[in-house]
Order: C-alpha cells, then structure tokens, then sequence
C-alpha cells in the first residue's frame, strides 16, 4: 500500500541522515568520519578525541554550525595542545 512504502521511504531517509549526513560529507562524497579516521589512527587518548572534533568542526563550518563551529575547532586544537605537551 502506499502508507507501507511512504513509511519505508521514511524509515530509509532517516537512516540516510544518521549514517550520511549531508554536512558531514563532501561534494565529491568524501565523509569526515573518514578523514578523521584517516588522520588520528596514530593517536591516543584525549589528543585523538581532541583532533578527531576539531577536524569534524573544520570540515563542516559551512554547511552546519557556522563560525561557532569554527571556534569550537580552535577550543578543541588547544585543549589537545595542553595534553600533547603535558604527556610529552
């Protein structure tokens, strides 16, 4: 019927939000989740949570949070800072 496929649509959109977001993913399909994934393997801790976030923020200022995304980035960049040279 049409309410059934209306709803399996729906339920199919929605997963597509959670797993792929647009803002979370370049125009040539490239996601954050694998850059950041790319760029912390050799990461540990606090640092690697702190790189990870501010990699997130950086790459999707423009299409969610705008500049509070941006210094959210900066927030991150600097706690991870602090940590690294404090384990160093």
């Amino acid at each position: 019927s049409w309410d059934k496929r209306f709803r399996e649509y729906g339920a199919m959109m929605y997963k597509e939000m959670v797993n792929h977001p647009s803002h979370y993913q370049s125009e040539s399909g490239i996601e954050v989740i694998d850059v950041i994934d790319a760029f912390t393997k050799e990461l540990n801790g606090v640092v690697a949570f702190d790189i990870g976030n501010a990699i997130k923020y950086i790459l999707r200022w423009k299409n969610k949070g705008g500049v509070e995304d941006l210094r959210k980035a900066v927030w991150y960049i600097s706690h991870a800072i602090e940590h690294y040279e404090a384990d160093t």
